[in-house]
């Protein structure tokens, strides 16, 4: 089982009940989903490229990326209805506390002068969000394989419509957030 998932069924949860005033046990916040997406605008006017970064998308979340289209025709944009525009992959249960594991323990260290990951991605429903600037961050990512450095985002889902207490979760997970602000 993930290290994550076993220490949030151990530990995280009585805290938060109790940091919180949480009396009723299936109040308590928990991990929902994490989504990886990429605008692949550029990209997608390459089937080669498009597919790359589908291939490195699916190595970094461990579960196959899938390629999102363009729901309507919009002249203005040069965008036509069914044009690739992006890629995504939503992961959930042990494979969603394995890449967070990942993520903070790996990942966001690498980062060139990290200091931290705002604390200002919340959106006032208890969901954080996130972009990273490229994926060679990312150990399984190899420079030699990539045709194109592209950014992402990532979107932490949870079950809590209150961001502090989404902020208390994540921050007991391990996230690294900005020291001082608020």
């Amino acid at each position: 089982m993930a290290r994550l998932l076993d220490k949030y069924k151990e530990s995280i949860r009585a805290e938060l009940a109790k940091d919180f005033d949480i009396k009723n046990p299936m109040m308590i916040p928990a991990l929902e989903k994490i989504s990886i997406s990429v605008g692949a605008s550029e990209e997608a006017k390459d089937s080669k490229v498009l597919q790359n970064v589908v291939d490195i998308i699916s190595l970094i979340a461990g579960q196959h990326a899938v390629v999102t289209k363009a729901k309507k025709s919009i002249a203005g944009f040069k965008l036509r209805e069914n044009f690739p525009v992006g890629v995504k992959v939503t992961l959930r249960g042990e494979r969603m506390y394995t890449f967070l594991d990942k993520l903070i323990s790996i990942t966001l260290p690498r980062v060139k002068d990290f200091r931290g990951v705002s604390r200002k991605g919340f959106d006032g429903r208890g969901n954080y969000s996130f972009g990273l600037d490229e994926q060679l961050v990312f150990p399984e990512v190899k420079f030699d394989d990539i045709l194109k450095v592209h950014g992402m985002n990532i979107t932490f889902v949870t079950t809590t419509d209150d961001d502090k207490m989404a902020f208390g979760l994540l921050e007991k997970f391990g996230m690294p957030f900005e020291k001082g602000r608020e």
